[in-house]
């Protein structure tokens, strides 16, 4: 069992070893997971693989705090972080009470906000009141409706200069470590040598400090898309269909329960 990481552990790590993050929703898998991930994220991409939503947005922080005391049971030594969920965070104020309820009603060590150089105001003032938090910049899932779906960024000079002010932004203000997701490769690796704290790719190629990935989809679990970003590591669906067909079988021809599954 691996000893858990603490924020300045993360910071260290920044070019002596990567950082893996997977996300987690439940005690059961987090358990799992532990052994092998530095970091587990209670994502609200909950939302989607796991309350079978189209995306992000109408998860609520009621949501996010009851799967993040699930995840913290399961992964007592795992850096847990709680995502703040759509609407959350609009300003300065309503992100630290509802990130207060996170850190009141959880053991999360951290929250993870959406946004770059127009969040720096609200991470200053978690981070400025004892609440760590992770950044997130490039494309933001829960921007996908005003950006009219999820599109890849870094592709042009202004938007290199934007998420680079992005992430030194949001450095400056304190956050500890920062996701760049859906960024071209090059332009995420300029990103993660701008700044000198973690930057935690998914979709960003190779050159970043870390990689994160939802479980669900590296598992082979959901499918109803796969993003060109993911490595399934597992037919996971399949292998579910299989078992639960054969336990099916099993019980149709009362070969389940057999003597030795029977008190």
């Amino acid at each position: 069992m691996h000893k858990k990481l603490t924020i300045s552990s993360i910071k260290n790590s920044k070019g002596v070893k990567p950082l893996v993050m997977i996300t987690a929703y439940d005690a059961l898998f987090a358990s799992l997971l532990e052994e092998s991930a530095d970091m587990i994220l209670v994502g609200d991409s909950l939302n989607m693989s796991f309350a079978g939503k189209s995306d992000t947005i109408s998860a609520t922080l009621e949501q996010m705090i009851y799967h993040t005391n699930a995840v913290c049971r399961g992964a007592k030594n795992s850096f847990v972080i709680c995502d703040m969920p759509f609407g959350t965070y609009t300003n300065a104020k309503s992100a630290l009470s509802n990130a207060i309820k996170v850190f009141q009603q959880t053991p999360a060590d951290c929250v993870k906000i959406e946004g770059g150089k127009d969040k720096a105001q609200v991470v200053k003032h978690l981070t400025d009141n004892g609440v760590a938090v992770c950044g997130h910049i490039g494309l933001l899932p829960q921007s996908v409706r005003s950006e009219g779906g999820y599109k890849v960024k870094g592709k042009t000079e202004e938007e290199k200069i934007q998420l680079l002010k992005d992430a030194k932004a949001i450095e400056k203000a304190g956050a500890f470590c920062i996701v760049i997701e859906g960024v071209k490769a090059e332009v995420a690796k300029e990103v993660a040598e701008s700044v000198g704290v973690p930057v935690i790719g998914i979709g960003a190629g190779v050159d970043v400090d870390g990689q994160v990935l939802v479980f669900s989809d590296m598992l082979g679990l959901f499918e109803a898309f796969t993003p060109k970003f993911v490595k399934k590591y597992m037919d996971g669906a399949s292998l579910v269909r299989e078992a639960v067909g054969n336990y099916a079988n099993e019980v149709l021809n009362k070969e389940f329960p057999k003597e030795e599954h029977t008190y």
